[in-house]
């Protein structure tokens, strides 16, 4: 009947029923699925296609981002310095060539293209913007953000607190979840925000919490700090590719974030920010100025006044690195002939919606637990499984070694199992449960 839900099986039948079905599978084929070497019963070794869930630390290499990347340095080769001009090279010159992946990461993020900035790395990022959005004051100088937030965002924030003469202690709140639980409710978060009222500055949350994988109201999170006066910026590393954002719409200030992981530009490249066009002109904002951000037709006269662009490009500071911006290049091309984001979430709740029912239905109770919202609503791809038995994690890890999957640990006992819509498969997620029931019970 129409809208009965679909009832799952754990087999591998209804897994392969799924792929065949799957609009999006034929995208599978655009991306490198890493090997790896295993022992063998008839010989040393073999190499096998792996089981890859780890988009969430860094995405598969795109097969046609070889040859963008040769594409440069073909034009590096033969042409040099005049690469950057359009009337040598007019396919992708240099001197704009990061407005080759302007508009489709603003697409990516739910921005105009004005407000979208290729440039830098995401810890750069996140400083060049709390320099422009966090203006503490004697009254009005607190930051909130999600306990056990990435740890370079802690490092960042504390020391910029402590440049502004602040104490950390008093300056920095961070919200824990209650008793028992392991992911933040929404009202409490707002709660904190109104009960701080006209002593916060910025609120700085990330969009999926790269340990629980939870997905944040980032719409509620930025009206409760702009209720309270405060700004809202986003760090968006585990969200970006993940799921669907509408930064400007959701009225956020700024936002930062990586391009290595969901969105499979290789490993630390560029990073992307976001400005929200009532920002644009920053005529009310402190920034770091380079010369990249300076207006294009007067960027070579060399004696000019710094005069920004309007938007998010008036915060850059060096022209973007030519090969990083290629490699990027060649994922968000894939990503515009699925549809994007919005019209993958469908197979990734589903994926994600399979991964769950077959760890719940096939491994022992006992063993694991799933801290990651059950709601899809509130989480991406990723579900964090947390180990009840203190040896599991260790034993799955040695495991991992010689097996097919490739998941990431963080300590002290949970796995991170991401499966990325792009490349993952129905029986991927399927095999994958079929080991771990396998490994736990040895």
């Amino acid at each position: 009947m129409a809208g009965e839900k679909e009832v799952m099986e754990a087999t591998l039948e209804y897994a392969r029923k799924m792929d065949e079905a799957d609009e999006f599978r034929k995208f599978r084929g655009e991306f490198h699925i890493p090997r790896k070497t295993v022992p063998s019963e008839d010989e040393a070794s073999r190499k096998i296609e792996t089981l890859y869930f780890c988009g969430n630390s860094l995405g598969c290499l795109p097969k046609r981002t070889r040859a963008l990347v040769n594409e440069e340095l073909d034009v590096w080769a033969d042409l040099g310095v005049e690469g950057h001009f359009s009337s040598t090279n007019p396919s992708r010159p240099w001197v704009i060539t990061d407005e080759f992946v302007q508009e489709e990461s603003a697409s990516v993020v739910g921005a105009k293209p004005h407000e979208v900035a290729v440039m830098n790395s995401l810890t750069v990022n996140l400083h060049l913007f709390m320099i422009s959005f966090y203006k503490p004051t004697e009254t009005r100088f607190k930051i909130i953000m999600e306990g056990h937030a990435f740890p370079s965002d802690r490092y960042a924030v504390r020391s910029q607190v402590e440049m502004r003469g602040q104490d950390p202690d008093a300056a920095i709140i961070e919200i824990t979840p209650r008793a028992g639980e392991h992911t933040l409710r929404t009202e409490d978060i707002v709660a904190r925000i109104e009960q701080e009222g006209s002593s916060v500055a910025l609120v700085m949350f990330s969009g999926v919490q790269y340990y629980t994988g939870q997905f944040f109201d980032l719409q509620a999170l930025a009206a409760a700090a702009h209720k309270v006066g405060a700004y809202a910026g986003f760090d968006l590393a585990h969200a970006v590719g993940n799921v669907p954002l509408k930064l400007h719409d959701w009225g956020a200030d700024f936002a930062c974030w990586c391009t290595y992981k969901y969105l499979n530009s290789g490993p630390g490249n560029i990073g992307g920010a976001f400005v929200h066009e009532r920002h644009g002109a920053g005529e009310h904002l402190d920034r770091l100025a380079g010369w990249w951000g300076h207006k294009l037709t007067s960027r070579f006269d060399m004696d000019q006044p710094f005069e920004p662009i309007p938007g998010a490009f008036g915060w850059r500071l060096s022209n973007p690195p030519v090969l990083c911006v290629a490699a990027l290049l060649g994922s968000l091309q894939v990503f515009q002939e699925a549809g994007g984001v919005v019209a993958l979430r469908a197979k990734s709740e589903k994926l994600t919606g399979y991964l769950e029912f077959l760890l719940n239905t096939v491994l022992e109770k006992g063993t694991v637990q799933i801290i990651t919202p059950s709601d899809p609503v509130q989480r991406g791809c990723q579900l964090s499984l947390l180990f009840l038995k203190d040896s599991s994690l260790e034993k799955v890890e040695k495991a991992m070694l010689a097996s097919p999957p490739i998941c990431d640990t963080r300590k002290p006992n949970v796995i991170r199992v991401a499966p990325t819509p792009l490349y993952n498969s129905f029986e991927d997620v399927f095999r994958f449960v079929e080991w771990l029931a396998v490994t736990l019970k040895e």
